[in-house]
């Protein structure tokens, strides 16, 4: 039976200033106006200053969409609570989260965190220390899949993925999972409308992606504060979190121009280490295998050589003074190569479908304490051929393919592998283009989307289950 801690802050009935609590007349399913009548009501008793760059960006988000300085206790996640020890997270369906309010999410990550106010310092996890992405399972989440669809717009992908990841298990005692976004900076073509093109392309220095940032803070709060706030809240929550980065020179641009490493090294380099002083813990590199072995390449021109390669990482590191920073290169090996280079794991390594090959591998790799390549359940390249079972199978391989927990493998996965997707839709098809659900009886055109991108039937509610119970059991190896 489930059991709320004695010390967690409670939700109060006390009306008598304003901001204290919300009336519940404003729970209503019309997440417009619930989200945006307190704050309306209460901004004049709390201020800001500056646009760009405060430094307690949750505290300023808060204000922004409740128009209040202090948490509620939330209810709602209290009656929604999946609890194993002492971690807890929310057990609901997908599109119910998504369609819940900023204001509702920042107090059930509250809730879930016990905390009765917004910390002025939020302290990165540590867990495992420097080398914990030598450990870590990562899970990446396409902002753009789960975003807000209004009249040929899609915005607001960071609130909506700091929603989705209070349903996510949080970080073991011994193995921090890392969030991985699919998308920071902005595609080439169409960014933040739903004519948006492959999230493969990024457009560097020229902002953070429209897909991500909330039309309802422009001019109010600066993308930069809201992507810091996305990361603080994730880190409360107790995770790691991180981007992908493409390599391939035709993949790139830097303010709209191609492309080249003879001429944009450090273009390359100042946009990873900027997306690390916006609070992420992590850069996945996509394609990055190929920088030793060009078999099976399908990336867009060149890409960097191994002492390019370990030049930029290194300069990431000593630019940002960060030595705990988890470098992930995709379908990297157990080369020693790739350690040489500075990468902490690699992907795509050993067959997950046979748990006792995992185990092998974690024997092979055990004296190696700041890399190791490991299992995925699946990757974006996952087309939705494998059934349910084999995903459970796989992720039970991920987190349980050791003899000892010390020797645990870096494992990969995507939100899918969590949250079933739509049998109309694929990781893949959403990396390359914009999916937009449509033939619902939900009240708005986002509303309609939410309720179609993600599977609801009973069969896919079970299968989040059993995963829930697999993540549990992982909890305190």
């Amino acid at each position: 039976m489930r059991v709320t801690p004695v010390n967690c802050f409670r939700y109060t009935t006390n009306n008598a200033s304003a901001g204290k609590n919300f009336p519940e007349q404003y729970y209503s399913k019309d997440f417009q106006y619930s989200g945006n009548i307190i704050a309306v009501q209460n901004k004049a008793f709390i201020n800001f200053n500056g646009y760009y760059g405060d430094n307690q960006p949750v505290k300023k988000l808060y204000w922004l969409v409740s128009g209040s300085d202090k948490p509620q206790y939330d209810r709602w996640t209290d009656d929604h609570i999946y609890e194993y020890g002492y971690k807890k997270w929310v057990n609901a369906y997908p599109n119910e989260v998504l369609k819940r309010t900023p204001a509702e999410t920042i107090n059930s990550i509250m809730t879930l965190s016990c905390k009765n106010k917004i910390p002025d310092f939020i302290a990165i996890p540590n867990i495992k220390g420097d080398h914990w992405g030598r450990y870590a399972n990562y899970i990446e989440i396409n902002p753009r899949l789960i975003g807000k669809y209004e009249n040929g717009s899609v915005s607001d992908g960071l609130l909506n993925t700091m929603k989705l990841i209070t349903m996510i298990p949080p970080s073991s005692e011994n193995a921090a999972n890392c969030i991985i976004l699919s998308q920071l900076y902005p595609s080439h073509y169409g960014d933040g409308t739903t004519h948006d093109e492959t999230l493969y392309h990024i457009n560097l220095h020229t902002g953070i992606s429209k897909n991500l940032t909330a039309r309802g803070l422009d001019n109010k709060m600066g993308d930069d504060e809201q992507v810091r706030a996305f990361n603080d809240l994730a880190h409360i929550l107790g995770f790691k979190t991180g981007i992908r980065m493409p390599i391939s020179e035709g993949q790139l641009k830097v303010k709209g121009q191609d492309f080249s490493w003879d001429k944009h090294q450090k273009a390359y380099i100042d946009a990873c280490v900027w997306a690390i002083e916006l609070g992420f813990d992590a850069i996945y590199f996509d394609s990055a295998k190929h920088i030793i072995d060009m078999n099976g390449y399908c990336g867009i021109g060149r890409i960097p050589d191994k002492k390019q390669m370990a030049y930029i990482l290194h300069k990431i590191r000593e630019q940002t003074g960060r030595f705990d920073l988890a470098f992930i290169g995709e379908k990297c090996t157990d080369n020693p190569a790739y350690r040489e280079m500075g990468f902490t794991a690699g992907t795509h390594w050993s067959n997950p479908d046979h748990i006792e090959h995992v185990k092998h591998e974690s024997r092979k790799q055990e004296a190696s304490y700041n890399y190791a390549a490991g299992p995925e359940v699946s990757n974006d390249n996952d087309y939705g051929e494998k059934s349910l079972e084999e995903r459970l199978n796989r992720l039970n391989s991920c987190l349980f393919g050791y003899d000892n927990p010390e020797f645990k493998l870096p494992a990969f996965m995507q939100i899918n592998d969590i949250f079933p997707l739509s049998p109309y839709i694929n990781t893949h098809q959403v990396m390359e283009h914009t999916v937009q659900m449509k033939g619902s009886d939900a009240w708005t055109e986002c509303e309609r989307h939410w309720d179609g991108v993600f599977r609801t039937d009973n069969e896919a509610r079970a299968y989040t289950g059993r995963i829930y119970r697999i993540f549990s059991n992982a909890l305190y190896k």
